[in-house]
């Protein structure tokens, strides 16, 4: 060939090489993708939404889609299988999930995981909105109240004798676990490592699973074998790791001289390890041959694992026996801690029976103490807050603080004051702000009452559902209530706090007052205080 025509060649194809690169980098990319929808953002009570998760991926990709409470505040319905469409050598997956909500308010689908091969996605949230269905009172028929009639008690058991019973039990209970832990100690130790394994493949080629096409059980069964193998003899955490991870355990285990194992080897694990999470979370069935296969180089794995495993040295052997010296000595410290246990039992038997005749809740609260109960039953102070004035009726007097405003706010008002106590982590918090603008702003109640939301969650609040209602104070104001609940996260432990709120919106005369109580949701007595602080405000007319 001319030598002038391959180096023209040449040129182009190092012309369009980087061109090339990219187009086979972007296809390897984006071929490894998630997304996701919903049909509708405004649904009625009961009524249900279509959430769908749509997956490109490559054909021997391992994709798990979420399942479980993940879509709360809103409950699954049903979650249907994947549909699969194979598209240019790649597949298409779409999966759909229906989920409802049975009480209105304002609500978030979180952003749900999909895990593909050991990359995991998130797709976007969602803000979904249900809706009270009206119902016309004006056509109900009205009826007048029915006089109270007393009722015979009848024939009821004394408390005492259930807690009688309650007690004989837990001590029945006590003695056969007493006698059960004795029995289970006399019973033949636990098999070793490989010949379990073995007894465990013996008893699935029996368990008639492959005639009966129960595919995802099988392998089931059968990675749970050389996992629960490789826990017990190599690796102690092989039963909780995924599939890549433990790959990569061997791997760096054989490149650092502690297992004898051949490439070979590993590569097979991992294939009959991928196999087995396709088969029980992606519904996939392979053949029984393929099956069959499987279970024959599972055995020549465990082989290969117990031969890699180097022989014990003389010295790890003493180690050894120091071990089991070490678990005899646990065994009778184990029996010690029982006879304590038994002891400590007759003490909370005692402790129950005083619970039993005044309750858990006043046990708690009197001896050790209760910080809201301690507000309620405090002495109650009645001020006036910001201009205009909010009068209000609060267990200790509020503080002056700081909110941030929004610019828009800032430039139409002439000030503005707040007035806390307590903080969104407490067991309690309420907060006083007013508004006053400048000059006779018409001030938008809805669009405040619309940003309450945000505002909750930059504060950190999450899972907020939010209510409103009209609400009149005791001199006749009217505003918005806004109500529901929320979590709190803890920023030191991480823990969400589930909390309640009220928020009273009013918009007077050129000024804007609003009220926030917020606290726990299973704390009685805070509730009660909110209720107090809730019905007594009353909105003053501006200062002249």
């Amino acid at each position: 060939m001319d030598l002038n025509k391959i180096s023209t060649y040449r040129q182009i194809i190092l012309r369009h090489l980087p061109g090339l690169l990219a187009i086979l980098l972007f296809q390897n990319i984006s071929a490894q993708e998630v997304t996701s929808s919903i049909d509708s953002t405004s649904i009625r009570i009961g009524e249900q939404i279509t959430y769908k998760i749509e997956v490109n991926s490559n054909p021997e990709d391992l994709v798990v889609f979420p399942e479980g409470e993940t879509f709360s505040p809103l409950e699954m319905v049903e979650s249907l299988q994947p549909d699969t469409i194979r598209k240019q050598g790649n597949y298409k997956l779409l999966k759909e999930y229906f989920l409802t909500q049975f009480d209105s308010g304002k609500y978030v689908i979180p952003s749900q995981e999909v895990l593909i091969q050991n990359r995991t996605y998130r797709t976007d949230s969602f803000a979904v909105e249900v809706k009270d269905v009206i119902v016309d009172t004006t056509k109900q028929n009205l009826y007048p109240l029915k006089p109270s009639v007393t009722v015979s008690p009848g024939f009821s058991i004394p408390d005492w004798l259930w807690w009688l019973l309650a007690i004989l039990a837990i001590a029945g209970a006590a003695v056969y676990l007493i006698v059960r832990k004795r029995k289970s100690d006399d019973k033949v130790r636990e098999l070793p490592p490989y010949e379990e394994a073995m007894v465990q493949l013996k008893q699935l080629d029996s368990s008639g699973l492959l005639e009966n096409r129960e595919i995802r059980e099988y392998y089931s069964q059968l990675s749970f074998a050389v996992r629960k193998y490789l826990d017990r003899k190599i690796y102690d955490h092989g039963l909780e790791r995924t599939t890549g991870e433990l790959i990569l355990y061997l791997q760096a285990q054989r490149e650092s001289g502690k297992l004898n194992l051949n490439e070979e080897t590993i590569r097979n694990f991992e294939k009959i390890l991928n196999r087995a999470d396709l088969a029980k979370f992606a519904r996939s069935k392979p053949d029984i041959i393929t099956a069959k296969d499987d279970r024959s180089k599972t055995q020549l794995i465990i082989d290969d694992l117990r031969a890699a495993v180097p022989q014990p040295t003389q010295e790890e052997l003493l180690q050894d026996e120091e071990y089991l010296e070490a678990q005899r000595k646990k065994r009778k410290k184990r029996k010690i801690i029982l006879g304590i246990l038994v002891g400590a039992a007759i003490v909370i038997i005692g402790v129950t029976t005083l619970i039993a005749t005044k309750g858990i809740t006043y046990v708690m609260d009197t001896y050790i103490g209760h910080p809201t109960k301690e507000l309620l039953e405090g002495e109650w102070i009645r001020s006036e807050y910001g201009n205009p004035s909010v009068a209000v009726t609060t267990p200790k007097v509020l503080v002056r603080g700081e909110i941030e405003m929004p610019e828009d706010v800032q430039r139409m008002m002439v000030g503005s004051e707040t007035f806390i106590y307590g903080s969104l982590l407490s067991n309690f918090y309420s907060a006083v702000t007013t508004i006053k603008f400048q000059g006779e702003v018409q001030f938008d109640l809805q669009k405040a009452v619309d940003g309450i939301y945000t505002n909750l969650e930059a504060q950190g609040a999450t899972n907020i559902v939010m209510k409103q209602e009209e609400f009149t104070t005791l001199n006749g104001a009217k505003g918005l209530k806004v109500f529901g609940t929320l979590r709190a996260q803890n920023p030191v432990t991480g823990e969400a706090i589930p909390n309640k709120y009220v928020i009273l919106n009013f918009a007077e005369k050129g000024g804007f007052e609003q009220i926030i109580v917020i606290f726990n949701e299973d704390d009685t007595y805070a509730e009660e205080i909110s209720q107090r602080i809730i019905n007594s405000v009353e909105i003053n007319n501006l200062k002249e």
